[in-house]
């Protein structure tokens, strides 16, 4: 999910992580006996024997999952707390427990209407047949989380591919290895390995899992750590859905008033410490507001987290790689000008062993700083001042499409002109974050932010294969498209194109 920029606004990584590695392996030499095999040949067979599964055989796997995250759920917090070492014990269950189960009953709600064919209307060229759209099982399907949010990220997506119909295999993040262990284990109470299986292991696990003829593959990471998986599938001719990252930016119109703009910008920033692919990256606003800006979040911040040290909803960096990486963005960028605010209300020395990192706001940015370059993923919130509306909204076309845009401003009509003239995954105006929050959204990225989109009815579309089917009647105009053709015919396709143009 960290992803840098150059001056021609391409994105790379700029990690070197076990994951990356992985598929970049995976992309130059394919091993040549893969030991996954068996399982995805076992699975592709139940696929097969199975056939197109009813309502109430995906309505019944659907309540299997739920049973068992219901199960497991105390097991897989304190999973999640010991993989980060220090998380917010509440942003887990809202984020790895209840979100999961929230997008579980949706899908049971509206899951017979979903797989209801749908009809398209008859066409002059096809005699006017019936036709339907069937929404077929595409078979086995892969997915690759994240270890951001390491529950979240592999069940989520499950929900849509169980909803389709199709079986599953799933390879949770190695970083958060714990965790990984109790979706094996959810999984493994809920259903049988030709149905749905989690593969862990390090890199040599990814490295085999990456090169599976799946039928579909849904990835969650960086952006360019995506391109590689993109580039093993292409070698199967495997369909893929990316959701990856980049910098999600706020703009904050001068009509709306701050103190609001800052409760809602706070949320989505600093939940999970910044470490969430859609947290507002950056803030744009009007050099007249900037100090009130800055005047505020500092005061809100200080209410929030009045200390560091051992406070429980101050979730720590993923480890010590990414700790230094951060720290790294902001020395650069107070080199070179920028002014750093860091918000530690007792003036705390962190522990040694501790990867806290105090809420940061970072001032007067500038492009040529490497915390405008990378994607941050991280407690600190770089702040730049604009002249206007349109300039923000200029800064932002002109760089990266990132996977959300927030929009702040009290006029409605302008700020239905900033979404239709902003191109970027998803949006919120007036908010952060809850896009994701609603699963009858589509969530997912455009160009270097991802590609596809799922959750809820749009998950479920995405992992079936809309097949177009024509139901001829009695009556069909192939009884015309058969040499040797009677004069007449062309005589009517002449009328025909006539009237047509």
């Amino acid at each position: 999910m960290e992803t840098t920029r150059d001056h021609n606004n391409k994105e790379s990584s700029n990690v070197n992580s076990p994951e990356t590695i992985a598929v970049d392996n995976a992309t130059k030499t394919s091993p040549p006996s893969n030991p996954l095999q068996p399982i995805l040949d076992k699975q592709k067979a139940a696929f097969l024997k199975k056939g197109f599964t009813s309502h109430k055989e995906r309505i019944e796997a659907l309540n299997k999952l739920k049973k068992s995250i219901g199960v497991h759920k105390e097991a897989l917090i304190e999973a999640v707390l010991a993989d980060f070492g220090h998380r917010s014990a509440t942003e887990a269950w809202i984020t790895e427990i209840v979100t999961v189960l929230q997008e579980i009953q949706g899908a049971k709600r509206h899951l017979k209407k979903w797989m209801k064919p749908a009809n398209p209307g008859r066409s002059m060229n096809a005699g006017f047949a019936k036709s339907r759209i069937v929404y077929q099982p595409k078979g086995v399907i892969g997915i690759m989380g994240a270890w951001n949010y390491p529950a979240l990220l592999v069940l989520s997506p499950l929900i849509g591919v169980i909803a389709a119909g199709n079986h599953a295999m799933i390879k949770p993040p190695e970083m958060t290895p714990r965790t990984a262990e109790v979706v094996k284990k959810i999984i493994e109470d809920a259903f049988i390995e030709e149905y749905v299986t989690v593969i862990t292991g390090d890199m040599e696990a990814a490295v085999n899992f990456s090169n599976l003829a799946f039928d579909h593959i849904i990835f969650t990471g960086g952006t360019e750590i995506g391109r590689k998986v993109m580039q093993a599938a292409a070698a199967n001719l495997t369909p893929v859905t990316l959701e990856l990252g980049g910098k999600s930016p706020v703009i904050i119109d001068d009509s709306y008033p701050i103190k609001t703009a800052v409760e809602r910008i706070l949320m989505g920033k600093f939940m999970n410490s910044g470490q969430t692919c859609i947290a507002p990256d950056y803030i744009l606003i009007s050099e007249a507001r900037q100090q009130e800006l800055v005047d505020t979040l500092q005061s809100e911040l200080s209410k929030r987290y009045p200390s560091i040290v051992n406070n429980k909803d101050l979730t720590w960096i993923i480890n010590e790689r990414h700790y230094q990486r951060i720290n790294n963005l902001i020395q650069d960028a107070e080199s070179k000008g920028a002014t750093v605010l860091q918000i530690n209300p007792k003036g705390e020395t962190l522990p040694e062993d501790s990867r806290a990192i105090p809420p940061t706001l970072v001032i007067n940015v500038t492009d040529d700083m490497k915390i405008m370059q990378e994607e941050i993923f991280g407690p600190v919130l770089p702040i730049m001042a604009v002249k206007s509306t349109e300039e923000a909204t200029q800064y932002v076309n002109s760089h990266a499409r990132p996977l959300a845009l927030y929009y702040f401003d009290k006029n409605k009509k302008r700020a239905e002109h900033v979404i239709n003239n902003t191109i970027s995954g998803g949006a919120c105006v007036n908010e952060t974050m809850l896009h994701f929050a609603n699963e009858n959204l589509p969530f997912g990225g455009i160009g270097p932010s991802g590609l596809g989109a799922y959750h809820g009815y749009n998950g479920f579309l995405e992992f079936s294969h809309k097949k177009g089917v024509i139901y001829q009647g009695v009556f069909s105009p192939a009884k015309f498209m058969r040499p040797p053709y009677p004069s007449v015919v062309e005589t009517i396709l002449k009328k025909v194109a006539g009237f047509l143009s």
